[in-house]
């Protein structure tokens, strides 16, 4: 509920589900078979990938992403769903079919690399330089008043 307006279902929690998936990706880390994890539970999965590529340091890894056709744009980036995660690797073949031998739903969302974030595979990117400066400026900015 927001400013009296209530909309929406949260989403619906399976325990096993989330076990199993959380499970398969904790037993990829220390076999070294992801280079970058995490969560999207919290803000979703535009939020997790914004913070993935803020996390990257003045090394500056974007992305970018294509959304599945077919689906719930708004849902898709910004649903909180627990047992979702993002992963990035060097082999996402091999990834992809451990996942569903391990009977996990996977897919390949996009790829890594340049000094943006690109997300639906738009037109727009948004450098992370910018995305940086925004995000660490501000609270100061805030505090400063006017």
């Amino acid at each position: 509920e927001i400013e009296g307006w209530e909309a929406g279902a949260p989403p619906p929690v399976d325990l096993a589900i989330e076990r199993r998936n959380g499970d398969f990706v904790r037993a990829l880390i220390p076999e070294a078979r992801v280079s970058a994890c995490h969560d999207v539970s919290d803000g979703g999965l535009a939020v997790a990938l914004a913070e993935m590529a803020l996390a990257s340091g003045a090394s500056g890894i974007g992305a970018k992403v294509t959304a599945p056709e077919g689906i719930l744009l708004h849902a898709w980036l910004f649903g909180e769903d627990q047992g979702r995660y993002i992963v990035t690797t060097a082999d996402a073949k091999g990834l992809l079919a451990a996942a569903d031998k391990a009977g996990v739903p996977a897919m390949q969302i996009g790829i890594t690399g340049a000094d943006g974030l690109s997300l639906i595979g738009g037109e727009a990117e948004t450098v992370l330089e910018e995305l940086r400066q925004i995000h660490e400026s501000w609270l100061p900015e805030y505090m400063a008043g006017p």
